[in-house]
């Protein structure tokens, strides 16, 4: 296991269409896997909750890309209207595009890709799963909002783990009826964090969240034998 001390850190800018978006990149040493995170509704890169998770990754031996999928001035703007962090569509560009730059990247390249997803950032991480079957190995989701993924659900291929706290009914019933919509081959399982509310702020649930996501990354992502398809 790679030690955290080795790990390259960076922030960067990623390109997406017309959009510059801000990155916390982190590779450690023969990482085998890279996980993009798509943060929440209200929420950022710097997010503490991903940040902790991230860390719990990288130790593991995974690089992560913890993005923010709105430009400043787009996030100036959904501040006071709260109308594109529900944008699942751009947000499913926006990190569609994420994953083909990572793919350009010589360190990246040969990584097995997943995604993590936390509320909204869920459904467009589902939804970026969707239009890249061939490139994405697995989606975490954190007390994620799937439903808000609609249809392509149904076209998902990538195995999934869903994680919702106990104490989070309304989530966990969206959860619940968001993984019965994915087609029967696809491997999944909902995962309860007893006593979590929707945060995860109760003493170790963060921890279990992190625990969780690493070991489905460790069990599904791979590295690339072949050149990957480009987006």
């Amino acid at each position: 296991m790679p030690n955290i001390r080795q790990t390259e850190r960076a922030e960067i800018a990623i390109s997406a269409g017309e959009a510059e978006l801000a990155a916390n990149f982190a590779l450690p040493v023969r990482a085998t896997g890279l996980v993009i995170f798509a943060h929440g509704s209200g929420s950022s890169r710097r997010s503490p909750r991903n940040r902790h998770v991230a860390g719990v990754l990288n130790h593991g031996g995974l690089s992560t890309l913890l993005v923010d999928l709105l430009t400043k001035e787009e996030e100036a703007v959904d501040l006071h209207t709260a109308e594109l962090r529900f944008d699942i569509g751009l947000l499913v560009t926006r990190l569609t595009a994420i994953t083909g730059w990572a793919l350009r990247q010589p360190d990246l390249q040969n990584l097995g890709i997943g995604y993590f997803g936390a509320s909204t950032g869920a459904a467009a991480a589902l939804g970026a799963a969707a239009e890249c079957p061939d490139i994405v190995q697995a989606v975490v989701s954190r007390g994620g909002r799937p439903d808000l993924a609609g249809p392509v659900l149904g076209r998902i291929v990538a195995p999934c783990l869903f994680i919702v706290g106990g104490d989070d009914p309304v989530v966990l019933d969206l959860n619940r009826q968001a993984s019965a919509q994915l087609p029967r081959s696809t491997l999944h399982r909902l995962e309860i964090v007893p006593g979590a509310t929707h945060l995860f702020e109760e003493p170790g649930a963060l921890d279990h969240v992190a625990e969780l996501a690493l070991d489905w990354f460790q069990t599904y992502l791979t590295l690339r034998t072949t050149a990957p398809k480009k987006i």
